[in-house]
């Protein structure tokens, strides 16, 4: 069976020259990088984000909306290489590089149970912006990934965020980025 290789990386996000297979990554808390992918658009003066709900087959947050795209990034690939490759895999939105602008960068570490199993999450996460009106009618969803796309108000997702609503695993870590790139504050 196919199993990922990522490179491992030190706490700035650079390869350390160390490879490790996802599942022992997720198993002992190595950190790897990853590259995540907002996308944005401006409705009646109201910034809108689109979130995908993840497929309940996926090993962590199974049902709940997360970030536009995002993924892990094999070892020797760069984050806007992923990045791109993430979108047309899980959203079939194929983009040219210069539509994809690196706005920063954030950690996630974390443990948790998922499907009966411990879930280890320790990533150098990648932030890019994508400003376009994409059509959630007209994506081809990965369906082993994705089980749905909706678009919701920004500060809808922040509030639930800071509420514990169930329906958001979005890392507010990642939303913060976002936030601050186009000048909102963050609490």
């Amino acid at each position: 069976m196919y199993q990922e290789i990522f490179d491992v990386v030190d706490e700035n996000g650079r390869p350390t020259g160390d490879r490790v297979e996802r599942s022992i990554a997720h198993k002992a808390g190595i950190r790897h990088a990853t590259s995540h992918v907002w996308i944005v658009r401006n409705v009646d003066g109201r910034l809108q984000v689109l979130l995908q709900k993840r497929s309940m087959t996926k090993d962590s947050y199974p049902g709940q909306y997360d970030t536009s795209s995002a993924g892990h990034i094999t070892a020797g690939d760069d984050p806007a290489n992923s990045a791109l490759r993430e979108l047309k895999e899980e959203l079939g939105i194929t983009l040219k590089p210069e539509e994809l602008r690196p706005i920063g960068h954030f950690s996630m570490y974390y443990r948790k149970m998922f499907h009966g199993d411990w879930f280890f999450d320790n990533e150098y996460c990648h932030v890019f912006l994508v400003e376009k009106e994409i059509d959630i009618e007209e994506l081809t969803l990965q369906k082993e990934e994705v089980d749905r796309v909706d678009y919701f108000d920004m500060e809808e997702v922040y509030e639930g965020l800071h509420e514990n609503d169930e329906r958001f695993c979005v890392p507010l870590d990642g939303l913060n980025v976002l936030r601050t790139y186009l000048g909102l504050g963050i609490w």
